[in-house]
């Protein structure tokens, strides 16, 4: 090579894809501070979710509605199985169960006039129930946790509904924390606990070890409740199929199936982004679990786990299920990581739309916190009025799109109505590929 050659080109650096920039940061985190990360929220990362499908209108095959004359009804009726009053809502979208304690009580006061203006229940979460959210919430599930905390007889017959929860789909396996800077003497004295010291709830029922001993539970939360509300077992999606299962052979009026979408006020990051699997995954299973026991409608499913969107309650519900749940997304319509407070985000070294630290209380949105000044930036009646014209419009696009397939019930919607984009979604949802009549495991293929 003589002077007047240039040198090769040099390759420019790449990140290992392995060893990124955030897992670098993490394990430097780690490594500085010996303690695993935890959050609130759910799965960050990207798995196959509603996107993933799309909805197959009428045209000639099959015959449209026409959206201002013809009626789509969209009313759900929950626990007909065996529970004297059943709970009738208007819409096939609940709120899914967030403590007092991780919420304000202003939040669990929103979350209640919301739902009742939009004619659906609220669920109190665990820590028990609070007067704001009975008062304003027409039909309130009351959770039975495995932490017992705020459990008594006298609630769980002011609920118009029981919800055992077994699992939730952020930490299927794994328990809850509230942490001290959380605890206030209210909060303490809802839980029975010590004010200002850190809480982790338990994984499991003290008080069973299996199904049989789930069966006897569902039998002595009827006796209390002299077999009027309906019974919900929520379980965090893993083993789909078997779980459902054995929830409606325990007695089940109801099961709720939670996938890893979806939040939670606070558990280790890994947990989050590790454990279940996703809710587009977990649907069909459990269907196939309720067909098989010849129970498919008679004991309704709830889906819950990333459900944003009008399309995603059509998707959901015409793969089986009854209703749908959410939670982030109502928090969400409350004002959580709302832009307006920017600055305030940044102060806590995040920005609007990334705040997960709902642990630490310091919520600047006043919803995930118990500063009494940071609460009051919620206004419960402001945020009620936003939560019911959220689920006006996730009612009105599910309806949309039930019409547009021809239907005149949004429970009308079935498997037939839609398909995959990707193998991976065709796979988990049992629906064709684009442009197929194929999808992956498909019988007789």
């Amino acid at each position: 090579m003589d002077d007047k050659t240039p040198p090769p080109a040099r390759t420019m650096p790449r990140q290992s894809w392995t060893f990124s920039n955030d897992v670098n940061a993490e394990i430097r985190r780690a490594a500085a501070t010996g303690i695993y990360d935890i959050r609130g929220g759910g799965a960050k990362r990207r798995v196959p979710h509603f996107d993933d499908l799309l909805v197959l209108g009428a045209s000639i095959s099959r015959y449209p509605l026409e959206g201002y004359r013809e009626k789509c009804e969209t009313s759900v009726t929950l626990g007909t199985r065996f529970a004297k009053k059943p709970i009738e809502l208007k819409i096939p979208i609940t709120i899914a169960g967030m403590s007092f304690g991780s919420l304000s009580a202003n939040a669990k006061e929103a979350l209640g006039r919301g739902a009742t203006m939009a004619g659906t229940s609220t669920t109190t979460g665990d820590g028990g129930m609070t007067e704001e959210e009975r008062g304003h919430s027409e039909k309130l599930v009351y959770q039975y946790l495995p932490s017992r905390y705020g459990m008594n007889p006298d609630d769980l017959r002011r609920a118009d509904a029981i919800e055992i929860v077994v699992g939730q789909g952020a930490k299927p396996g794994g328990g809850g924390m509230l942490l001290g800077q959380k605890i206030t003497d209210r909060v303490a004295a809802m839980r029975d606990l010590p004010a200002g010291i850190d809480q982790r709830s338990a994984c499991r029922h003290p008080d069973w070890t299996g199904p049989d001993d789930l069966e006897i539970k569902i039998l002595e939360l009827r006796e209390i409740t002299g077999w009027e509300k309906p019974i919900y077992v929520k379980v965090g999606s893993a083993r789909p199929y078997y779980d459902v299962a054995l929830a409606v052979k325990a007695g089940a009026d109801v099961v709720v199936l939670d996938g890893m979408q979806g939040g939670t006020a606070a558990t280790q990051d890994v947990f989050i982004e590790h454990v279940g699997i996703p809710t587009l995954a977990m649907i069909r299973p459990a269907v196939q679990a309720l067909e098989d026991l010849d129970v498919h409608r008679e004991v309704q499913l709830i889906v819950s786990g990333g459900i944003r969107t009008g399309a995603d309650v059509a998707k959901a519900l015409a793969l089986g299920a009854d209703a749908v749940s959410i939670g982030t997304a109502a928090l969400v319509a409350l004002g959580d990581n709302d832009p307006r407070w920017e600055a305030e985000y940044q102060a806590l070294g995040t920005t609007a739309g990334a705040y997960d630290d709902w642990h630490e209380g310091r919520d600047p949105a006043g919803i995930t916190t118990q500063d009494p000044d940071l609460m009051k930036r919620l206004d419960p009646v402001e945020g009620g009025r936003r939560l019911k014209n959220y689920l006006g419009v996730l009612t009105l696009e599910c309806q949309t799109i039930a019409r547009a397939c021809g239907h005149n019930h949004v429970h009308n919607l079935e498997p037939e109505d839609l398909c995959a984009l990707t193998l991976e979604a065709a796979a988990m949802a049992r629906v064709p590929l684009a442009g197929t009549d194929w999808y992956p495991g498909k019988p007789g293929f």
